[in-house]
């Protein structure tokens, strides 16, 4: 555009005018069009914005509430719809339960439960190993885009009547006063989380005094005077009452409900919105549990860039020796911690292996020993590894 200014002054200078009247009001009006166009396409891609734009609003708000900008940005029925199927990547079996988490938070989503009161109370039944604590993570991972959120507190600190204090904070002129509640602080800093109570069958007395006005209200007042609000959060609860009995299927479960009516009080199981009994593991699930956790092993490789592969063998070796029904998926951790990680990290700290290995567990050559070997492959890996397999 400036080179036509010149030649227009230049055509001026010479008397050519209609050189002149060209420039000017013909191809410099054509530049100035163009011009427009281009900064109206580069101004999509500007680095400093003028204007606050929902997704500014979004990170705010979520830096205030805790709750993550992905998650109030995507569309939260199609989220809430398939909370199983996400659930399902974590928890391995226990449809019941997933299905039965998930119809609540649905209901909850779709403003059909209760305003004034949490979004869900659960109460997990079951023996120990199963599951109850994976589904709270994952159900605080999904809903909450973190495992942060989800607030754990063991009730096995809470036995005695003095310590109950310690929930809501000690009195003033006592020691802890300035630190606040150990349940109140944390939900008032992350009012959008999952409140676990775990092994609530050894708390006192006194603990559930206290929960029947979170389950019915919403709300507890600390010990300065504060009132919290517990209704974004979803109240869960675990316990083994009843996880002895030798029945199966349905008897199971009832003895489990007979259990839970013998031990709590009526006005507090009438506030639990679903009790839901998980199944003890089966052999194929335990499995599946397995494949999941040696996956995780091979994620931690990957930060000095290896990979880990399973053979069949290995999995099946590892399955036998990790199951049993009455501990749940427990001694599986056990297992893969003192018979893969152990001896896999003696040999990565001797040098075996070097950046882009891949290593293959199988099942020693005397397999009547139980242990395994670990060989480096000639397959170098992936930039993104392949995850365990079986």
């Amino acid at each position: 555009m400036e080179d036509v200014n010149v030649a227009a002054a230049q055509a001026e200078r010479e008397y050519n005018l209609e050189e002149a009247s060209r420039l000017r009001y013909g191809v410099w009006y054509d530049l100035q069009r163009e011009l427009q166009a281009a900064q109206g396409e580069l101004g999509d891609m500007s680095l400093i914005r003028e204007e606050v734009v929902p997704d500014d609003i979004a990170e705010v708000v979520s830096k205030w509430s805790g709750v993550p900008v992905q998650k109030m940005l995507q569309s939260e029925m199609e989220r809430i719809l398939h909370l199983d199927d996400r659930l399902h990547e974590r928890v391995i079996g226990q449809d019941e339960a997933v299905t039965a988490v998930a119809e609540a938070m649905q209901r909850s989503r779709a403003g059909l439960s209760d305003p004034n009161r949490p979004l869900a109370n659960f109460m997990f039944l079951g023996p120990t190993g199963v599951g109850k604590t994976e589904l709270c993570k994952a159900l605080a991972q999904q809903l909450f885009d973190t495992e942060d959120a989800m607030i754990r507190l063991d009730m096995s600190e809470y036995m005695d009547s003095f310590a109950v204090s310690r929930m809501t904070g000690a009195p003033p002129g006592y020691v802890g006063y300035e630190e606040g509640g150990q349940l109140t602080e944390a939900v008032r800093r992350r009012p959008y989380s999952v409140v676990l109570f775990d092994e609530v069958e050894k708390a006192h007395v006194d603990v559930f005094n206290m929960l029947l006005q979170i389950l019915d209200d919403g709300r507890l007042t600390d010990s300065k005077g504060r009132t919290v609000s517990f209704r974004n959060t979803i109240i869960i609860m675990t316990s083994n009452l009843g996880s002895g009995t030798d029945l199966e299927g349905e008897e199971s479960k009832k003895a489990v409900m007979e259990a839970v009516r013998s031990h709590f009080r009526p006005e507090f199981i009438n506030r639990m919105d679903e009790f839901i009994v998980f199944d003890p593991l089966s052999k194929e699930q335990l499995r599946s549990i397995a494949k999941l956790q040696m996956k995780r092993v091979s994620d931690r490789l990957q930060d000095r860039e290896l990979s880990l592969e399973v053979t069949d063998k290995a999995m099946d070796k590892l399955t036998d020796m990790g199951y049993d029904p009455a501990y749940g998926a427990r001694p599986m951790k056990r297992v893969i911690t003192a018979m893969v990680e152990t001896p896999l990290s003696k040999e990565i700290l001797r040098g075996k292996y070097s950046s882009g290995d891949k290593i293959l567990v199988d099942l020693s050559d005397n397999e009547e020993e139980g242990r395994f070997k670990f060989e480096k492959t000639a397959e170098k890996m992936q930039r993104v590894a392949a995850p365990a397999t079986a």
